[in-house]
């Protein structure tokens, strides 16, 4: 799709803006009395509603100005890099919950989080784009990937959920920076720095933000090529990925009570990367002059969209049967027992 360059900047400039829109949402920048307060289930519910909603009238304009096969194209990457980031969602729990930060500093954490993400992956889609128009060869690399990634996920399912395993407070970045500065007992604030007596010392801020860095990359490596499979059009990779982050800070308060109900999310992630890496393997075979059939956009966009609504419907029937057991199991003991 040929995308002039002022569609490109008006993009970019209309994502700056939804994303300062959030920041007052939640954060209240201007006024000094009032702190970032948590959303409740029901707002969380309605600005989540109002986000997918936004990306999917972009959609939309796309299937008006470019057809049914980009509009495709694009929807089949937004709830691929939705889900993907749902993921890393939770990772982010994981890591607020691992270094206790307080919940009226959690807001901004998230917020760099999410601009980290929009840049890695930015600069990943450059790359990512390149080497496609370079070198057809590279879905060989991006499928194998994808398919090794989905392997390491249903591997460490089996073996017990990885996230509960990883101690983020004692990862290599981490001790990285505890080796070139010391770091305060405490936060100070929002602070990243802080001098005591006489010396200047990191704050576990900083540290958050270290681990949620290094989060980033790891999820941007694995998302990149995972859209590359379903488009090779940078700016429907680039639009996928920013509308399926933004709004991301919203959907951790609707998300930070469903944390274990979502218990197949993981193999329903691992089945779409198999699906897209052995779809990318295709691809690559026909390109170098191999008979063999290609997956279409259609077709992939109902095997996700399936995936996806499969996972989350098993996740919940899980979750009632779990509270059902653990019901019956409280109520058949006797009060004094």
């Amino acid at each position: 799709m040929d995308v002039p360059l002022w569609v490109w900047v008006a993009t970019i400039v209309g994502i700056v803006v939804v994303l300062a829109a959030d920041l007052a949402i939640v954060d209240h920048p201007w006024s000094k009395k009032r702190e970032p307060k948590e959303l409740s289930m029901k707002e969380a519910t309605w600005w989540s509603v109002f986000y997918i909603a936004l990306a999917i009238a972009f959609g939309l304009g796309i299937w008006y100005f470019a057809g049914g096969e980009k509009a495709g194209e694009y929807f089949a990457g937004y709830v691929t890099e939705k889900s993907l980031s749902v993921d890393n969602l939770f990772v982010f729990y994981l890591i607020l919950t691992s270094f206790a930060v307080p919940r009226k500093y959690q807001h901004e954490v998230l917020l760099i989080g999410i601009v980290l993400a929009l840049a890695m992956r930015g600069v990943f889609i450059a790359v990512g784009a390149q080497a496609v128009n370079a070198w057809s060869e590279v879905f060989y690399l991006f499928g194998a990937f994808l398919i090794y990634t989905a392997v390491k996920i249903v591997r460490d399912n089996i073996k017990g959920s990885e996230e509960e395993e990883t101690d983020y407070t004692d990862s290599f970045a981490v001790r990285m920076v505890r080796k070139v500065w010391p770091v305060t007992d405490g936060y100070h604030g929002s602070r990243l720095t802080a001098k005591i007596d006489g010396r200047r010392h990191v704050t576990p801020m900083l540290m958050v933000i270290v681990a949620v860095g290094v989060t980033d990359l790891i999820f941007a490596v694995d998302s990149i090529p995972a859209i590359f499979g379903l488009t090779q059009d940078a700016y429907l990779v680039f639009t996928a990925n920013a509308f399926a982050l933004l709004g991301l800070r919203v959907l951790y308060f609707l998300l930070a009570g469903l944390m274990d109900k979502l218990a197949y999310l993981s193999w329903g992630l691992a089945a779409i990367m198999v699906f897209i890496g052995v779809k990318m393997l295709l691809h690559a075979l026909h390109e170098n002059g191999v008979a063999v059939p290609e997956i279409g956009i259609g077709l992939s966009l109902t095997v996700i969209l399936g995936v996806m609504t499969v996972t989350v419907v098993a996740s919940v029937l899980k979750s009632r049967s779990d509270a059902r057991r653990l019901k019956s199991r409280t109520g058949s003991i006797a009060p004094g027992e």
